[in-house]
Protein backbone atom coordinates (compact mmCIF):
# COMPACT_ATOMS: atom_id res chain seq x y z
CA UNK A 1 0.00 0.00 0.00
CA UNK A 2 2.76 2.64 0.96
CA UNK A 3 4.54 1.95 -2.24
CA UNK A 4 0.90 2.66 -4.32
CA UNK A 5 0.73 5.69 -2.31
CA UNK A 6 4.24 6.56 -3.07
CA UNK A 7 3.97 5.71 -6.75
CA UNK A 8 0.70 7.95 -6.99
CA UNK A 9 2.22 10.88 -5.35
CA UNK A 10 5.39 10.68 -7.63
CA UNK A 11 2.88 11.05 -10.84
CA UNK A 12 1.16 13.90 -8.98
CA UNK A 13 4.48 15.32 -8.62
CA UNK A 14 5.73 15.42 -11.94
CA UNK A 15 2.31 16.38 -13.81
CA UNK A 16 2.90 19.19 -11.21
CA UNK A 17 6.50 20.04 -12.18
CA UNK A 18 5.37 20.02 -15.39
CA UNK A 19 2.71 22.33 -14.82
CA UNK A 20 5.27 24.91 -13.27
CA UNK A 21 7.61 24.46 -16.26
CA UNK A 22 4.73 25.70 -18.26
CA UNK A 23 3.72 28.37 -16.11
CA UNK A 24 7.33 29.77 -15.67
CA UNK A 25 7.41 29.95 -19.45
CA UNK A 26 4.32 31.44 -19.88
CA UNK A 27 5.18 34.26 -16.93
CA UNK A 28 8.84 34.78 -18.63
CA UNK A 29 7.15 35.57 -21.91
CA UNK A 30 4.31 37.69 -19.78
CA UNK A 31 7.65 39.27 -18.27
CA UNK A 32 9.18 40.11 -21.31
CA UNK A 33 5.89 41.58 -22.83
CA UNK A 34 5.75 44.25 -20.03
CA UNK A 35 9.03 44.82 -20.41
CA UNK A 36 8.48 46.28 -23.99
CA UNK A 37 5.81 48.09 -23.07
CA UNK A 38 7.94 49.96 -20.79
CA UNK A 39 10.16 51.10 -23.31
CA UNK A 40 7.76 52.77 -25.22
CA UNK A 41 6.74 56.61 -25.09
CA UNK A 42 4.13 57.36 -21.71
CA UNK A 43 1.56 59.61 -23.75
CA UNK A 44 0.64 61.48 -20.31
CA UNK A 45 3.62 61.75 -18.68
CA UNK A 46 6.26 64.87 -19.61
CA UNK A 47 7.30 65.25 -22.82
CA UNK A 48 11.30 65.70 -22.05
CA UNK A 49 12.02 68.80 -23.96
CA UNK A 50 14.91 70.87 -23.26
CA UNK A 51 14.78 74.41 -21.89
CA UNK A 52 16.28 77.34 -24.29
CA UNK A 53 18.96 80.04 -23.33
CA UNK A 54 17.88 83.66 -22.85
CA UNK A 55 20.41 83.56 -26.29
CA UNK A 56 18.42 80.83 -28.27
CA UNK A 57 14.98 82.18 -27.32
CA UNK A 58 16.64 85.70 -29.16
CA UNK A 59 17.51 84.02 -32.21
CA UNK A 60 14.71 82.09 -32.61
CA UNK A 61 12.48 85.24 -32.16
CA UNK A 62 14.29 87.10 -34.59
CA UNK A 63 14.20 84.54 -37.62
CA UNK A 64 10.52 84.38 -36.73
CA UNK A 65 9.81 88.13 -37.16
CA UNK A 66 12.14 88.35 -40.30
CA UNK A 67 10.04 84.87 -41.48
CA UNK A 68 6.42 86.71 -40.66
CA UNK A 69 7.94 90.24 -42.35
CA UNK A 70 8.91 87.81 -45.73
CA UNK A 71 5.09 86.66 -45.38
CA UNK A 72 3.16 89.72 -45.13
CA UNK A 73 5.81 91.65 -47.77
CA UNK A 74 4.52 88.29 -50.38
CA UNK A 75 0.87 88.78 -49.30
CA UNK A 76 1.10 92.20 -49.54
CA UNK A 77 2.48 92.18 -53.34
CA UNK A 78 0.15 89.15 -53.96
CA UNK A 79 -2.69 91.66 -52.92
CA UNK A 80 -1.50 94.48 -55.04
CA UNK A 81 -0.98 92.20 -57.82
CA UNK A 82 -5.03 91.97 -57.87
Amino acid sequence: MADEVASTLRKALGKLNSQRAHLDRQISALEAAIGLLGRQPQTNGPRGRRGMSAAQRRAVGKRMKAYWAKRRQAAAKAKAAK
